[in-house]
Parts: C-alpha cells; sequence; structure tokens
C-alpha cells in the first residue's frame, strides 16, 4: 500500500484538501482527530500527571493545557513525549485496517509532518499551500484568533516555502476547490500510473 503525507500549515486548506482525498475513496488517518480521541481516553492520566490540573471531568480541558503551554513553552516537548507514541499507535491500526480492506493508497494527515518526523514513514508528500495573504485572512477570520496566537503557531511550523521545496505534490487551494480537486485527482493518477505499476 503506498502513503501519502499530507500536509500544510496553518489556514492553508489540509482538512479540505483530505476530504477530496475521501471523496476519491481513499482513506485517510487524521492526526489531529487522533489526538482529540486521546485527549478523552489514553492520554488523560499521563496529561494530568504531568501537568497537574490540565484534566477535567476525565478529559483534558484544552484551553487550561493551552494556557499552561502559552506560560511554559518549554512543556511542549513533555506533551509531545506522552502523546506521539500514542499517535503512532493509532496510525499503525489505522494502516493495518487500510491494507486489510485491500486499499491501494492510503494518506496520513499530519499538520507537524517535517516537524515530527513523519517524512520518514510516508512513501509521499503532498504538501497543501496557498498565498501567504489568503493564510493570513482565512485564519485571522476564525473565532478566536488573534494574531499573536497565529504568529505563535507558525513559529511552531516549518515555513511553507520549506515545505513546498520538500514535497513531491502540491495542491494550491488559493485557486479555488475545483482547482484544488483536480490537483488531488491528478495526484491519485500519477501515483498509480508512476509507483504501483
Amino acid at each position: 500500500m503506498f502513503v501519502i503525507g499530507l500536509t500544510g500549515s496553518i489556514g492553508m486548506g489540509k482538512s479540505t484538501t483530505a476530504e477530496m482525498f475521501r471523496a476519491e475513496g481513499i482513506p485517510v488517518n487524521d492526526a489531529d482527530a487522533v489526538v482529540h480521541e486521546l485527549y478523552s481516553a489514553e492520554a488523560v492520566a499521563p496529561i494530568e500527571a504531568a501537568f497537574p490540573g490540565t484534566t477535567d471531568g476525565g478529559k483534558v480541558a484544552r484551553a487550561k493545557l493551552a494556557a499552561h503551554l502559552a506560560a511554559n513553552p518549554d512543556d511542549f516537548k513533555r506533551l509531545e513525549a506522552i502523546v506521539h507514541p500514542l499517535v503512532r499507535e493509532k496510525e499503525l491500526q489505522f494502516r493495518r485496517k487500510a491494507e486489510e480492506e485491500g486499499h491501494d493508497i492510503a494518506v496520513l494527515d499530519i499538520p507537524l509532518l517535517f516537524e515530527t518526523g513523519g517524512e520518514k514513514r510516508v512513501d509521499a508528500i503532498v504538501v497543501v499551500t496557498c498565498a501567504s495573504e489568503i493564510q493570513r485572512a482565512r485564519v485571522l477570520a476564525r473565532p478566536g484568533m488573534t494574531v499573536d496566537k497565529f504568529e505563535m503557531i507558525l513559529s511552531r511550523q516549518t515555513p511553507d516555502s520549506e515545505k513546498r521545496r520538500r514535497a513531491n505534490y502540491i495542491v494550491d487551494t488559493g485557486e479555488g476547490l475545483e482547482t484544488a480537486r483536480a490537483a488531488v485527482r491528478d495526484i491519485l493518477a500519477d501515483i498509480r500510473a508512476r509507483r504501483l505499476r
């Protein structure tokens, strides 16, 4: 089975692009959704042990955890050491299931693909991008988003120019949904024609 790593900085349209792969019948493992699930399950006890007071009612209280990390940015590494192995285990389960179901291609949707070394676990990288002014407008339109928060998120992400340089394929969502959808179909056709022979 051929595994695509799908990534892109905040506001680039990665989630929309992941849905386009799903619409083509490709299974997608969403790392963010997996983390969300873990924050109500396996990750709760170790996070509470590491950062007391950041869970509530058997779930990670995301706002409390975010406030703790904003005040203690060095703790990001400790959090990642707890969460990443759990995410990897779910990813392996997803890959096994996709293979058992007979899929020829699967997608790992990983926002921090390069930042976590995820590029080593995939066969090709698809980077979702758009012009920086479109990205900024999209992100700042989100509820509760501030310029400071946006800048903090960007500072933790590999720059878009670097992601594009390291990509096997690029989907530009700034040119409209139909153009992006056509790019997704072209990528799948190319993989099936050249890489899955």
